[in-house]
């Protein structure tokens, strides 16, 4: 099943998707409420719904499926990685193997599947980052591999749009990725629930799923979803581990190989090319089984530049 929030004459709805097109949940009803009453009962929910009249989809603004208490964002695929780092010529650090990374990204940047996307202030160098993200379905703490297949609600397409100039510059200071990424995270269309991909697990426990990013028409990257590092079960295991997970959380398998994202084809090829995003650029994913998501660049707000640090003190004045 698959679940939607939508706005349309002012007004935000959640619902059902169909081939007819959104049919309305119970007023007030959010697609977290249905994430936090579990994969039961809002299967049974959406059921119901389903019988009730439906609103054509060219007729309303897609919104992000549910509003997210938290956003996790690993890096799962080691062709990524290997392509960020391939124009310094190294290598994937050990590090990487050892246990999946993340970091923290704001909830509070969430755009729908057709929304604008603004360049962030002072970037030159704007990219994209294809992603799934799986959705928790029930809270947890410690959770084990095996166990957090209980906890996965379902699935949306993310992409986790950065600011490269800005995240490298803070990241060299062994923090971050902050500013660089936290100006806009595309969730959509729609949440898909766990059962409708389960069709799709290999023996391993990854989901085969294609995956494709274009911009303005033209095809970037490619990859299949089954090469992450780890299934999404270990990355929600990991981000439980000794603290815990909570209905609605977020968790973005990471950006996948092969063009999907500019920076990793810059690493590999040594200039930027295709250059950077500008305003009027159009991206669009498509996930098998989930959907395509389609954003417009526009332009940002300009601000004054950030102000730079004074230097600390050389010699202090002691006074007894």
């Amino acid at each position: 099943m698959r679940f939607a929030t939508w706005e349309a004459d002012g007004r935000v709805r959640a619902g059902v998707v169909s081939d007819a097109g959104l049919h309305e949940l119970p007023a007030r009803t959010t697609v977290l409420d249905l994430v936090r009453a579990g994969l039961p009962a809002a299967l049974e929910a959406g059921a119901e719904a389903l019988r009730g009249p439906a609103v054509p989809l060219d007729a309303v603004r897609l919104l992000p499926p549910l509003q997210a208490p938290t956003v996790r964002d690993f890096v799962a695929f080691e062709e990524h990685v290997e392509g960020i780092v391939a124009g310094n010529g190294e290598a994937v650090v050990p590090e990487w193997y050892q246990a999946p990374t993340f970091y923290f990204t704001n909830p509070y940047a969430l755009v729908g599947a057709h929304d604008d996307v603004a360049v962030p202030p002072g970037s030159q160098r704007f990219d994209f980052e294809l992603e799934v993200a799986v959705v928790v379905g029930k809270d947890g703490a410690s959770v084990t591999p095996e166990q957090a297949r209980d906890h996965v609600f379902g699935y949306t397409i993310l992409n986790d749009w950065s600011a490269r100039d800005l995240q490298f510059r803070e990241m060299a200071v062994r923090l971050g990725p902050a500013k660089g990424k936290d100006s806009a995270t595309t969730l959509g269309p729609w949440l898909v629930t766990a059962d409708e991909l389960e069709p799709h697990r290999d023996d391993e426990g990854f989901l085969q799923l294609d995956m494709r990013v274009s911009v303005n028409g033209t095809e970037i990257g490619q990859d299949l979803l089954s090469n992450m590092g780890w299934p999404f079960e270990e990355l929600i295991s990991y981000a439980s581990r000794g603290t815990e997970v909570r209905a609605g959380d977020v968790l973005g398998s990471g950006t996948c190989g092969n063009g999907g994202c500019l920076a990793e084809l810059w690493g590999r090829r040594g200039q930027s090319a295709p250059g950077p995003l500008r305003p009027g650029d159009v991206v669009e994913m498509t996930v098998e089984g989930i959907g395509t998501i389609r954003n417009r660049v526009v332009e940002g707000v300009e601000l004054p530049p950030v102000r730079a640090a004074r230097p600390r003190p050389r010699a202090r004045k002691r006074t007894a």
